[in-house]
Parts: C-alpha cells; sequence; structure tokens
C-alpha cells in the first residue's frame, strides 16, 4: 500500500471532508438524522457531543450516547469529520 495516494494528503490526522459522507462536525440535525439508525434523537446527542469537543476522527462517534460498537460498523463508510463550523459566538470579529 502507498500512504497519502487518491485524494490528497491527510494533515495531522484529520481526515479531508469527503463530499459523499455526512461530516459530523458540520451536518445539521436533519443530516445526521437520515442516517441509518440514527433519528432525531442521536442526531441531537451526535450534535450535544460535538459542541462540547469536535469529532477528531470517525471513531470518536462511539463516545455518543446511544452509539455502539454495532450501529458504528454501520455509519462508518458514510460518515467523515473535517473543520468544525465556527462556532456562533460573535467575539473577536
Amino acid at each position: 500500500m502507498v500512504a497519502g495516494s487518491g485524494r490528497g494528503a491527510v494533515a495531522a490526522g484529520v481526515a479531508p471532508t469527503d463530499p459523499g459522507r455526512v461530516n459530523l462536525n458540520s451536518a445539521s440535525a436533519d443530516e445526521l438524522a437520515r442516517l441509518p439508525g440514527v433519528g432525531p434523537a442521536k442526531a441531537q446527542a451526535i450534535i450535544q457531543r460535538r459542541n462540547e469537543e469536535p469529532f477528531r476522527k470517525p471513531e470518536d462517534l462511539r463516545r455518543v450516547k446511544g452509539i455502539g460498537e454495532k450501529l458504528y460498523d454501520r455509519l462508518k463508510d458514510q460518515i467523515t469529520v473535517g473543520e468544525p463550523a465556527p462556532a456562533p459566538k460573535g467575539r473577536g470579529g
């Protein structure tokens, strides 16, 4: 295998955003809820978790209450992480 081949380099362990996947750090509640097995309640839990600390790797999703190993295995090929959406704080602008 050749590391770094394909879509480009990965910097500091953060995967580039994949347009075919749902970005856990920027997806809306509606987008998250459409993932198989997620629904509105888990989507809100994902958003609450990312507001506390952005996801650094897809595996971090397993830290969300209600998302275990089986559900993560179903989702791992449909999710990605990237730059989090800017916080709506309005400070230092």
